[in-house]
């Protein structure tokens, strides 16, 4: 009987180990391919040399499609990941990647919901064999129950600050964009199998889903992309995306609230608006550069200027393809919140913002773009996104050249489009001290 070693040629296999297990270095960026298929399916690859692929299928099945009967179908759809489909069982689908030490990972929002497989190099195509699977859920009546317990402790988790958040989006859009990403307690177990398979069958569609990968060929890619089987019956899928602006409170027990406060932003399908606002996000203070260190501008000073009372704070931007919001998330005592959130507003509806402040923006928005371009994880996120929403991806150099290429007056006009739009509020804790949104306008 043959020895195996004879069968790869010892230098060559010594060579590809090594190869195999020398990433790149920290700052370097990798080509990123493009290309559409027949089916209108968008696949993106970054062909860089890492020891761990990472392969994903995004798709427009977010919270804002779902109907008032079917909100938190995309919070289950993100749970069936690890559940069986219709040609793997649940048990087949983690031996089988877990064997090739590989993960498979769900992930979503209001606007995509995805799946992502990691592995090593030599095992990328047992991954795709199982990522391949999850277009087709079989969503088993007895295994959603038996996860029940999961979806309880994942809603224990969500803190309250991502909950304010939510509040404000239900506030700003009601519907929609304003569906959370969370299921609602009231509908734990009262979403079908059936309702779920219309919800799949209505949203996977290749025109608006994207293949992407990091550290895999694009042939390969490509190859995989093609022969992928989507559920029949999908298609274009109109959602609410109308901002209205208001409350949306939620008193709980306790002696601190948290509040969020947010305006109309920017569109992520209009470039120069969506980095206009994302370097606003960092001129007014986006958080501190430094550990345990001071944010700076407008947010900062609104902050020492409400009072010596401890207060955090973040700036929010979101932007979506056809709408996006922006603003600030603050937590202080409630009897603290009321000023620092006043602050606050007066900040974010001033309207203006410096040419330092802006310089500063671009400055810690190029640093953080770069970073996440040279980090496998971030870059396959990147990519992801980019992909599914513009149906294209920037390299990494264009990316920071588009960002220079902003110009102040547009950074301002981002500014004056939240000033002058209505405001959202979401608030959770103790609200006794907590405006409502006529009192800020």
């Amino acid at each position: 009987m043959a020895c195996n070693a004879s069968k790869t040629h010892l230098l060559r296999s010594i060579a590809k180990r090594g190869y195999a297990t020398c990433p790149r270095l920290v700052g370097d960026t990798s080509p990123i391919a493009v290309n559409v298929l027949d089916n209108k399916l968008v696949v993106a690859t970054a062909d860089a040399s890492v020891p761990v692929s990472r392969v994903s299928i995004v798709l427009r099945a977010g919270s804002r499609y779902e109907a008032y009967d079917t909100q938190g179908a995309s919070h289950l759809l993100r749970l069936a990941g690890t559940l069986s489909t219709e040609r793997s069982t649940a048990f087949a689908i983690a031996r089988n990647i877990q064997q090739v030490g590989g993960t498979l990972t769900a992930w979503g929002d209001r606007e995509f919901v995805g799946y992502t497989v990691e592995t090593t190099a030599d095992n990328v195509e047992t991954g795709l064999r199982y990522l391949q699977d999850l277009l087709q859920p079989a969503f088993k009546p007895w295994e959603l129950k038996d996860n029940a317990k999961t979806l309880y402790n994942q809603l224990d988790s969500v803190s309250k600050e991502e909950r304010a958040i939510e509040l404000a989006h239900k506030a700003a859009f009601r519907t929609g964009l304003g569906n959370s990403i969370y299921i609602p307690r009231f509908q734990l177990g009262n979403i079908s199998s059936e309702s779920l398979l219309h919800f799949v069958g209505s949203t996977f569609n290749p025109s608006t889903a994207a293949v992407v990968g990091v550290g895999v060929d694009n042939n390969l890619l490509s190859g995989f992309a093609q022969n992928l089987i989507f559920p029949s019956g999908g298609g274009a899928i109109k959602s609410n995306n109308s901002y209205y602006g208001g409350d949306a409170r939620k008193d709980t027990a306790g002696d601190r609230a948290v509040v969020a406060v947010v305006g109309e932003g920017g569109v992520a399908t209009n470039q120069n608006e969506a980095l206009a606002f994302a370097i606003l996000r960092q001129a007014v203070g986006g958080g501190a550069a430094t550990k345990r260190g001071k944010s700076a501008g407008a947010f900062g000073e609104a902050v020492s200027c409400a009072g010596d009372a401890p207060v955090s704070y973040q700036a929010i931007n979101k932007s979506y393809t056809d709408a996006g919001v922006f603003g600030f998330v603050a937590s202080a005592g409630s009897k603290d919140i009321g000023k620092a959130v006043e602050f606050l507003v007066r900040a974010l509806k001033s309207g203006s913002v410096s040419d330092k402040d802006v310089a500063r923006g671009k400055a810690v928005l190029k640093a953080r773009a770069l970073s996440n371009y040279s980090s496998d994880g971030e870059l396959s996120k990147q990519i992801a996104r980019q992909a599914a929403i513009t149906r294209t991806v920037l390299e990494a150099d264009a990316l920071v050249a588009a960002i220079d290429a902003v110009s102040v007056q547009q950074v301002q006009a981002a500014a004056k489009k939240v000033a002058g739009s209505k405001l959202s509020v979401g608030a959770i804790g103790n609200l006794a001290n907590v405006p409502y949104a006529s009192d800020l306008a």
